[in-house]
């Protein structure tokens, strides 16, 4: 099993970034304080069963869909995913594309691990290892609807609408104060948390968003009727 290497991840946060997008993330976002919150719950909702690291061990193109509904908490804060891509190693648009790097040889070992990035030298982006070791395939978490840890949340984003906390990559790692520290962590142990979802939802398809290379691949799933989304999927 690959452990994480502190003493790395200074040296991989400097790396440059490239194909997997997280897409726009603007710098403004701090002055939005005084938006009204909008508040969509009035208590978090019931948490399905903890998923564990074999629930990653199978395609991508299985995980991915089935991460929709399903709830991401690190540390307690989160909410349910909304949004996600998935990435295959056999795709350009993939970091393992070229093989394995330091930055990237958590993709390469045993399903069911974390692997954060920065994006544009700007923010975190976090992605689940899926597949047998070796198959380098990673889900891209995009998007979430906030239900546990608001305030923390609006505290870390410096924003009170509730719709905008979590609306991207970037975003939400911000909001869940996910660094590069929590890379290559088990998706089953805290403080990672994830828990499955508690009814089957309809869930949309689409393009990834914000990258250069095979943009034509519908890989992007999300939860269909969802506020919380980075971008509205087309009708």
């Amino acid at each position: 099993m690959l452990t994480r290497l502190a003493t790395r991840h200074a040296t991989l946060a400097d790396q440059p970034i490239y194909w997997q997008s997280c897409g726009p993330f603007h710098a403004d976002s701090h002055l939005k304080m005084a938006q009204k919150p909008r508040s969509t719950r009035a208590t978090a909702p019931r948490l399905g069963k903890a998923l564990k690291r074999v629930f990653f061990d199978r395609s991508v193109h299985e995980v991915a869909p089935d991460l929709i509904g399903a709830t991401f908490l690190v540390g307690g804060v989160g909410g349910i995913i909304t949004e996600v891509e998935a990435y295959h190693h056999t795709e350009p648009a993939a970091h393992s594309f070229n093989g394995p790097t330091p930055r990237n040889q958590i993709m390469f070992g045993p399903p069911g691990f974390s692997y954060v990035y920065r994006s544009y030298g700007i923010h975190w982006c976090i992605n689940f290892v899926c597949e047998a070791p070796g198959s380098a395939s990673a889900v891209l978490i995009r998007a979430l609807e906030p239900t546990h840890g608001l305030a923390a949340m609006r505290r870390r984003r410096g924003l009170e609408d509730e719709r905008a906390l979590c609306s991207g990559p970037g975003k939400l790692c911000e909001a869940l104060g996910i660094t590069i520290a929590h890379s290559e962590l088990p998706l089953d142990r805290p403080p990672i948390a994830l828990h499955a979802r508690t009814e089957t939802p309809d869930i949309v398809t689409g393009l990834r968003i914000g990258i250069t290379k095979a943009v034509d691949l519908p890989w992007r799933y999300g939860l269909k009727g969802s506020k919380f989304l980075s971008k509205r999927f087309p009708r």
